[in-house]
């Protein structure tokens, strides 16, 4: 065999088959750096029409998660394949910096040293930790083979983007959506500022709730509305019942149902006045053990009834809501318009007082009878100590139920009315416009619109102020005497806008109000309130694409979180229809969370979580990309060491798959060496049809954004079209027929075309891969010098023709090698062959797949992997011969053997014609041929 070692085609590059990717990636990324591959992409893609990917800016906090990997990948994979597709797709990533987690950090590190900076001081520390992490953050994202321009970065503290901010807040003001309103608002006790409703998370909590007493101050009156001559001489109270009794000293009324209808219930000692639907749950919790019902009437006859609060020397009238319910409780409610939304907009109807005893830091203030100085979830007990002295207390018990919670400090929260600046949803239509544009935006999956229209539809006002120090000023005059907003508040803006651009935030701070007012100034006070860090990421459509022309709005793709429908998506879309009457986006596309392989979410707790840079510094980061792109994305997407590993032969089937190719296309010119499709080997012709089928289905699934899809579709076109079948196939032709053949140049070709479209493919998703496999294709296109990366290129062009479905039946061949193979693997387990070469296939079948087959000739044992293979009619077949379980159009019996012939040396099939040649008497005819003559032709295979 030594002397034909020379004459066979063995694959040959420098492409390795072990990746080594934890170590590689980084020469890469530097590579991509040093020849400013982001840079020149841009300049390539100058003049093609734009997609316009809109980044939502993670929080400058921390290193980055798995959730801050997974939505960055799914980015990238976005911006690249639309970059292919023939866009121009510019990325530029931005950091949220503003806001009290920040702040917290830098009270945590700094210590009892916080106290003594000035505001100044604090936030200039603040602006130097948020670098740090944007520092941090962008070297952990750009690792994970984020292209984009991450040298200029946009974030929400650089002076330009809080000028355009304030901008765009002035525009806003103009077209009346601002206002100042005492309003209750969700307080955090611990930030001591008031909270966004993206802001605010439910978890479970336990409370007291309680039924209260509320008596009647006028029997006459009562039994007027309730239809009685006399007027009882017990004590009737109104019942209501809450969670909150820390809220019943603001208590301004009790609201009833005007269409709910209310029992006067004599209990012996006392009347009640209950809901009908539920006094019977009331009494008997309360441990009534005989009561009488005396009159009903409905909630509006009650309407106006003066009643006495249950510890204070007040009297609160009832009023009607629609917002009550009859799902738990009493029928009525305590209304606190100082604590609550919906007894907000009640008491603004009824002109109730809006009453705050609450301070910001959730204590009773100065002069609250009963509870001064006490905490409010503290007071509970003593006010329910409080009603029982008042004899008004009727029954209390724990219930645990949903509440409100502070997202980052995970405490509970309270509603609190305090003077706030909001941006109104009804006021110049918001509310309307927002849902309305709702509708023209593409939502995937598409249950986010209506869960997004509902939130729109239901939300309260915007509370964009906030009392923090960190943080871009609402820089407004306010009268000192009326309140009242200066005249020309947006003008005024817009001149702050242009000193903050200069100077940064701090010129807020320091501002003489007579440098903008004159001689005003002694008239009005300047704002001290920051934005809601929403706010300013919610303005990002204004402000980036005013500083960076190349990027537009409103943008092709917003592509978060499934938690940003009450985020950034949320916010993007008032302020863009606040200030443009549009969405900001075309498009939303959101991805779901990680969880373990057993649907546990990750926690620290349970030792779960995996870390992104742990993943990278082992596999590399294409696997982790890999894995992002394999997950169906829309749902929860689960993660462990095993799923990695799984993913990580996935990888290598397809980077082994690459590995052949470019192997085997050694020597291979595509400029002169082409085969002209109409003259390929049919088997050839099949393959490029596969691809050009395969390519279509890719480039559909990546403009729908089915990245999972691209996964199965490629791994299984390496794994089971290319692997299990055409690659398999074609080793025989590849490695016996001489180097310049036309049998292996036509191979060749197919195997070029394959290469050019799969490294487009992989591209996107495994970006250090498919540059890698980029550097060792040919030298030559065929149309001139490859260029220096795969992303400066557009989807492969197949040859002409390649879209021509094949005349032969490839499937019924397919299906008849996949029978035959089964029973090679039997023959093999009961010891009589070792290799497929080792055997003879007798196939008999129907007449369509015996016309099929037979063309084929001597050239089918190449199909089965035998050494000799032959067709005949099904009715000749022989009795042991074994069913191949097809339809009945391919109907077929199949005999395998050993076969008695001699191995050839050099191709080692085992042919009758062994030993025949006197001067090559180890080799078979067609070695003969390959070397001494000019090589065997093929036509099928």
């Amino acid at each position: 065999m030594a002397e034909y070692k020379d004459t066979i085609n063995l694959p040959q590059t420098d492409f390795p088959m072990k990746a080594d990717l934890a170590r590689r990636e980084p020469d890469m990324l530097k590579w991509w750096e040093e020849h400013s591959i982001y840079a020149r992409l841009r300049e390539i893609a100058r003049g093609r029409p734009t997609f316009i990917l809109a980044d939502g800016p993670p929080y400058a906090n921390g290193a980055i998660h798995l959730g801050h990997s997974i939505n960055k990948v799914l980015k990238d994979i976005v911006v690249k394949s639309r970059t292919i597709d023939g866009y121009d797709a510019p990325y530029v990533p931005g950091w949220d910096c503003h806001g009290l987690p920040i702040e917290h950090q830098i009270e945590k590190t700094r210590g009892k040293e916080v106290k003594s900076l000035e505001p100044r001081a604090f936030r200039q520390a603040c602006r130097e930790y948020a670098m740090e992490q944007v520092n941090i953050q962008r070297e952990d994202f750009k690792r994970l083979g984020v292209m984009g321009d991450w040298d200029r970065p946009y974030m929400t503290m650089q002076p330009r983007y809080e000028a355009e901010q304030l901008r765009a807040f002035a525009q806003i003001i103009r077209n009346g959506h601002v206002y100042k309103g005492l309003k209750p608002v969700h307080w955090c006790l611990d930030c001591r500022s008031a909270l966004a409703e993206a802001e605010v998370e439910y978890e479970d909590k336990t409370s007291p709730a309680i039924d209260v007493r509320f008596a009647a101050k006028d029997a006459a009156d009562l039994a007027r509305r309730f239809g009685l001559t006399t007027a009882p001489s017990t004590r009737a109270s109104v019942v209501i019942w809450t969670t909150t009794p820390w809220t019943l000293p603001a208590n301004q009324a009790v609201a009833l149902g005007p269409e709910i209808k209310y029992s006067l219930i004599d209990t012996g000692s006392e009347l009640l006045i209950l809901a009908s639907e539920l006094a019977d749950s009331v009494l008997k919790r309360a441990e009534v053990a005989e009561s009488k019902k005396l009159a009903e009437a409905t909630g509006a006859a009650l309407e106006g009834l003066q009643l006495a609060h249950p510890f204070y020397d007040r009297t609160v009238p009832v009023i009607l809501g629609d917002h009550v319910t009859l799902d738990a409780g009493t029928g009525a409610v305590h209304t606190a318009p100082g604590h609550g939304q919906e007894d907000y907009a009640v008491g603004m109807k009824y002109k109730l007082k809006i009453d705050n005893p609450v301070g910001s830091d959730g204590r009773f203030v100065a002069g609250t009878q009963f509870f001064e100085g006490e905490k409010v979830f503290d007071a509970n007990k003593h006010v329910i100590e409080v009603l029982k002295e008042h004899n008004a207390l009727l029954h209390d018990e724990s219930l645990r139920h949903s509440y409100p919670h502070c997202w980052r400090h995970k405490t509970p929260v309270i509603f609190r009315a305090t003077a706030q600046w909001f941006v109104s949803m009804e006021q110049a239509g918001l509310r309307a416009g927002a849902l309305r544009e709702i509708g023209k935006v593409k939502w995937m999956p598409g249950w986010g619109e209506s869960r997004i229209g509902n939130m729109i539809a239901d939300r309260p006002d915007w509370c964009i102020s906030r009392q923090r120090v960190w943080g871009v000023p609402i820089p407004l005059f306010t009268h000192k005497a009326t309140g009242e907003l200066h005249p020309r508040s947006a003008d005024l803006v817009d001149e702050v806008a242009k000193l903050v651009e200069k100077d940064g935030i701090d010129v807020w701070a320091d501002l003489d109000p007579a440098q903008l007012l004159g001689a005003e100034a002694k008239d009005y006070e300047k704002v001290t309130d920051i934005m809601d860090v929403w706010f300013d990421s919610g303005v990002m459509h204004h402000c980036v694409t005013t500083m960076f022309p190349q990027i537009t709005a409103p943008a092709d793709l917003y592509l978060e979180g499934s938690d940003q429908h009450r985020g950034w998506f949320h916010s993007s879309l008032l302020t863009s229809v606040a200030l443009h009457d549009r969405a900001p986006y075309r498009a939303v596309l959101t991805h779901g969370f990680t969880i373990d392989e057993k649907g546990r979410k990750m926690s620290k707790s349970l030792g779960n979580v995996i870390v992104p840079q742990k993943v990278i510094g082992s596999l590399g980061a294409d696997v982790l990309r890999l894995w992002i792109a394999a997950t169906d994305y829309a749902n929860e997407m689960s993660l462990s060491d095993e799923i990695l590993k799984r993913v990580g032969e996935s990888y290598r089937r397809m980077r082994n798959t690459a590995r052949f190719l470019l192997g085997n296309l050694a020597g291979f010119d595509p400029a002169t060496d082409q085969v002209p499709v109409d003259q390929l080997v049919a088997i050839d012709r099949w393959a490029l049809w596969r691809t050009q089928q395969v390519q279509d289905e890719v480039i559909a699934a990546y403009r729908d954004y089915q990245f999972h899809l691209i996964y199965q579709k490629v791994h299984n076109f390496c794994s089971v079209d290319l692997g299990g079948f055409y690659l398999d196939v074609l080793k025989d032709r590849l490695y016996t027929t001489p180097a310049k053949s036309a049998a292996r140049r036509s191979a060749q070709t197919a195997m070029f075309w394959i290469a050019e479209a799969m490294v487009r493919w992989l591209a996107p998703i495994l970006s250090f891969t498919g540059e890698e496999i980029w550097r060792h294709l040919p030298k030559s296109t065929g149309n001139g010098e490859r260029g220096q990366s795969v992303f400066f290129e557009t989807w492969a062009q197949l040859p002409q023709g390649a879209a021509v479905r094949p005349s032969v039946d490839w499937d019924a061949v397919l299906d008849v090698r996949s029978a035959v193979a089964r029973e090679l693997e039997k023959v093999r387990n009961e010891g009589a062959i070792g290799a497929p070469l080792d055997a003879e296939v007798d196939v008999y079948c129907a007449p369509a797949l015996l016309q099929t087959l037979g063309e084929f000739g001597e050239e089918l044992r190449f199909v089965f992997i035998t050494s000799a293979a032959r067709v005949h009619p099904a009715d000749a077949r022989p009795a042991d011969a074994a069913p191949a379980q097809n339809d009945d159009r391919n109907t077929a019996w199949i005999v395998v053997k050993p076969t008695t012939a001699t191995k050839c040396v050099r191709c080692w099939h085992k042919r009758p014609e062994v030993g025949a040649n006197a001067k090559h008497p180890e080799l078979c005819g067609r070695c003969v041929t390959n070397i001494d003559g000019p090589g065997e032709s093929r036509r099928f295979t």
